[in-house]
């Protein structure tokens, strides 16, 4: 598939808002799936930090 301009490379032959509005929703979907573990292993180290503190000062 060869596109003029491009325009027309963005319109996708009047299908663009589908293809970019799934291209996007895909990249989003991938950020979460990197984000979550990250924050989720984060707020973990956090509140085993916070339950060390905890121990160490009974």
């Amino acid at each position: 598939m060869s596109f003029a301009s491009f325009g027309d490379f963005l319109a996708m032959g009047h299908h663009g808002l589908y293809v970019w509005s799934a291209y996007g929703l895909c990249l989003l979907v991938l950020a979460v799936n990197v984000a979550a573990p990250l924050v989720a292993r984060r707020r973990y180290l956090q509140q085993e930090a916070r339950r060390l503190r905890r121990e160490k000062g009974n």
